[in-house]
């Protein structure tokens, strides 16, 4: 199966401080991937160079086979390279709706138009019900986003995030800040998307990545030390020293 991303030997250096070391791995259609490490580790920072928040100090990055490590955010995104963040960015005044159909407007390159009539044709109302309804929000499409709950605005970041029509999607700590009770619909939203994206998620709560994930990438000081299956990732010495210590012993023993 071809590549949707690829990382080559990226690297990221702050002077002295290298952050990202040599990381390798890709990204096929489908892919179900979780990336983990200690805090510090550089997780955030590699997505931000995948994403193009960050520039690289060294290596390549590409999308179906092109090289995009010298593009901009916008162009990534509108390559199909699309991200979600650790904290919530949405436009609180607007509607939950509203908010989804900014980003349909985005990839259209139609955001000048706005809330026109162009805004309110059938088929961005169409499109904002369907997104709406895939991530269990389509009663709440009139509500302004700042009164959902906060579980609720990160699946309406999922939402803007699916609105964009991405190809891979890297999701910045999904269930960052939601009340443990709530994690379940994270991770059911997660699994209705549709199967073709490819996902690379960055998670501390393991048992959301146990559950996501059909790879692991451990990252541990800038070096991708592990990639592989969750069984063998709760298995390998290396993450356990490195991550997993108690958690993955456990697991073994339950």
């Amino acid at each position: 199966m071809a590549n949707l991303l690829e990382l080559r030997n990226v690297s990221k250096s702050f002077g002295g401080l290298h952050v990202s070391r040599d990381v390798t791995f890709s990204l096929a259609s489908g892919d179900r991937v979780a990336l983990i490490g200690p805090n510090g580790a550089g997780k955030t920072t590699l997505v931000n160079l995948v994403s193009g928040a960050e520039p690289l100090t060294s290596g390549r990055i590409l999308l179906n086979g092109q090289d995009i490590s010298k593009l901009s955010i916008a162009a990534r995104v509108n390559r199909g390279l699309v991200r979600t963040f650790q904290v919530t960015r949405l436009f609180a005044s607007l509607t939950v709706a509203q908010n989804v159909a900014l980003a349909i407007l985005q990839r259209e390159r139609m955001t000048r138009a706005c809330f026109s009539a162009v805004a309110q044709a059938s088929s961005i109302h169409a499109e904002c019900r369907e997104r709406l309804d895939t991530l269990g929000l389509a009663g709440l499409a009139g509500l302004p986003a700042a009164r959902l709950a906060y579980g609720q605005q990160r699946l309406l970041e999922l939402a803007i995030g699916l609105a964009l029509n991405p190809e891979v999607l890297l999701l910045d700590e999904p269930a960052a800040g939601v009340p443990h009770d709530e994690v379940p619909r994270i991770l059911e939203a997660i699994e209705r998307l549709p199967p073709g994206i490819a996902v690379l998620m960055i998670e501390h709560d393991m048992d959301l990545v146990f559950r996501f994930a059909r790879r692991v990438l451990v990252l541990a000081d800038g070096l991708l030390i592990f990639q592989g299956t969750p069984a063998a990732a709760a298995n390998d010495s290396d993450v356990r020293r490195a991550y997993l210590g108690s958690y993955a012993h456990a697991r073994r023993t339950a």
